[in-house]
């Protein structure tokens, strides 16, 4: 396990590289321990892996193993090792991507291998997806060519750090772009433009007081907003005609996409209404739903009772579980690592860690099949 790990943190699966070389050593990992898999590859660059083991009937009771190929970009100036240069310490590996989430990628095909010549009442899939750290492309693709074949889904677990807990709920992403307009003219002569910078500064007054309708929920507290990008102008002595902002909105279940961007709309019209210059578009950069599985289900129960692990809990971040969720199963966050070490210098995850994950990845898939 700990070699495999080694040998995807070297592929360096950062969105510039693309997700082809990291999928072309799970897929020999795979081959060589006799393991049916697909290396899924599309736009020179992306891949997807998908492998399974038991029952090749669609029919079949199905239990996933959801992870994700990609890892954030990391600067060796800020590190004490070469990111993408995976050292052994301490009983540690560190490296990019050694917690989000290859380790949890690792742990879960070393489960598969395991019970690679077990009597299963079923089958497991293993997806490792493209994109989840910019805009899920992978588990979108894999959902669209394998929801069909997949008719009888359990439940899925997503392997993403989560030191171990069970986790059932987590927040939504709405991520906005808001441009606003005006009109060029000369630095000196500003008095014949419409300065789009000052448009932006009026909406961000505004949105520092704007609060999101909404009803707290019990494991997951409120929905939050934040401004955390702002670009405009072009030159010192251009009065601007373009500016935009991003704000990252994080949501609850239930909450309506739909009904914050018309909500936000609103807002906007109020200001025109005391500004006809006042000229805005919203736009969508990313959304993903919130993601809650009931604590009663079965499936809830029988992870628990594998794992020894009584209480389930949520998180502020988010995953691809909710696409996972489109198979109308339920859906559960569950893997090695300490979360606060993701997107950082020096990320490491623990070797213990991982055979602790390898070894409950087992107890779940021979509780449920």
């Amino acid at each position: 396990m700990e070699k495999l790990l080694k040998q995807l943190i070297q592929s360096a699966p950062t969105l510039e590289n693309g997700e082809l070389r990291v999928g072309k050593a799970l897929t020999n990992f795979f081959n060589e321990h006799g393991i049916e898999v697909t290396l899924d590859r599309w736009n020179g660059t992306r891949a997807n892996v998908i492998a399974s083991v038991g029952s090749d009937d669609a029919d079949a009771p199905t239990l996933l193993f959801g992870s994700h190929l990609d890892v954030v970009p990391a600067s060796k100036e800020h590190w004490e090792t070469d990111p993408f240069c995976p050292v052994e310490k301490d009983g540690k590996i560190i490296g990019r991507g050694a917690v989000d989430m290859l380790g949890g990628l690792c742990a879960a095909a070393m489960a598969m291998v395991d019970l690679r010549s077990s009597e299963l009442n079923g089958r497991v899939i293993f997806a490792a997806t493209a994109g989840e750290e910019t805009d899920s492309c992978g588990v979108k693709r894999f959902i669209d060519q394998y929801q069909s074949h997949i008719k009888n889904p359990i439940g899925t677990i997503i392997a993403e750090p989560t030191g171990m807990k069970i986790l059932r709920a987590h927040r939504g992403i709405l991520w906005l772009k808001v441009e606003t307009f005006g009109k060029t003219a000369h630095g000196s002569m500003p008095q014949l433009g419409i300065n789009a910078i000052l448009k932006m500064n009026a909406l961000v007054n505004r949105l520092q007081n704007w609060k999101i309708p909404h009803q707290p929920h019990p494991l997951l507290g409120g929905c939050s907003m934040s401004i955390n990008r702002i670009a405009g102008g072009s030159a010192t002595n251009i009065v601007p005609d373009n500016c935009s902002t991003e704000i990252d909105i994080r949501t609850l279940p239930g909450q309506n996409h739909s009904k914050i961007i018309n909500d936000l709309q609103d807002l906007c019209d109020d200001i025109r209404k005391t500004d006809p210059d006042f000229k805005t578009r919203i736009s969508i950069i990313r959304a993903i739903d919130a993601l809650e599985t009931a604590a009663e289900s079965p499936f809830v129960k029988a992870v628990c009772q594998a794992t020894g692990i009584a209480e389930t809990q949520a998180i502020g971040f988010t995953t691809d579980g909710p696409y996972f969720g489109k198979l109308d199963a339920p859906v559960l966050i569950f893997g090695p690592g300490d979360i606060t070490l993701c997107h950082k210098p020096d990320e490491f995850i623990e070797i213990s860690a991982l055979e602790q994950a390898r070894q409950m990845y087992n107890q779940i898939i021979q509780k449920v099949l």
